[in-house]
């Protein structure tokens, strides 16, 4: 590992049953970096981000962040960490769903304030100051005492990305953020991300919209069949279309349903 790469997985693996869904992926993201993920469904995705998150126990590998690795004492005994410090990993790894995942009985302050004084133990006071300036740098402050049910899907992912940097981590994962979105609220969500990437967030996020993969990330990864089939800069990969197959058809329906 690098003193520059934030995250660092190295031949992960993961099975579900006989279904092999992650086959000994390699992949690194620096410090500030955006790294985003595409490719069909069924590529592995969705899992390679909750293995970072240890939200799925990864079978074989190392994943480490800031050269810790996130679910293991010891990677050859496969020592599972406590889970007071793996909760504490987590809050390193702040991960935003595409099904927003609030507490539906908690206002959007106190569903941003709720890792802060659990996990960071930060006083009240602190923790709504902090509330306070991320809904307000996701256009919400106007919307701190409502309830999930009195906000639109975009205002709710909102407060899910509020939610996730509150906790100041040191990586963020996007799974999918607008695809429970309606058209018209897709570009609300999109450009707070812009936005984070701007101010040096280190991301990886998982994706299907390319324009904003290719406009927003330093690099794009794509999968197919649980192995990284190609990656790099925006231009580079989409440069790759002529010599692979899976890339060249998985982006043509892109361009496809774009005429």
């Amino acid at each position: 590992m690098t003193a520059t790469n934030l995250l660092q997985i190295d031949k992960l693996s993961k099975s579900f049953a006989e279904n092999q869904v992650l086959k000994s992926i390699d992949l690194s993201v620096a410090a500030g970096e955006v790294v985003s993920v595409i490719g069909p469904s069924g590529s592995g995705k969705t899992t390679l981000l909750r293995c970072v998150n240890f939200l799925e126990v990864y079978d074989g590998g190392s994943i480490q962040i800031d050269g810790r690795e996130v679910g293991y004492v010891d990677t050859s005994s496969r020592k599972r960490r406590g889970e007071v410090d793996l909760a504490g990993m987590r809050a390193e790894t702040g991960m935003v769903f595409q099904s927003f995942n609030l507490f539906p009985h908690l206002t959007a302050e106190q569903n941003v304030m709720l890792g802060l004084r659990r996990v960071r133990k930060k006083p009240l006071k602190e923790a709504r100051e902090i509330a306070q300036h991320w809904l307000s740098r996701v256009g919400l402050s106007h919307k701190a005492d409502a309830l999930p049910s009195e906000l639109s899907g975009g205002q709710q992912q909102r407060v899910g990305i509020a939610r996730a940097v509150a906790m100041d981590p040191k990586i963020l994962l996007l799974d999918e953020i607008t695809s429970a979105l309606d058209p018209e609220l897709v570009n609300e969500v999109l450009d707070v991300v812009r936005q984070l990437a701007v101010d040096g967030m280190t991301m990886l996020m998982v994706t299907h919209e390319i324009a904003f993969a290719r406009d927003a990330s330093h690099r794009i990864v794509f999968m197919a069949d649980g192995l990284v089939s190609a990656q790099g800069k925006p231009d580079d990969l989409m440069a790759e279309v002529a010599t692979n197959e899976r890339l060249r058809n998985f982006l043509s329906r892109f361009s496809a349903t774009a005429h």
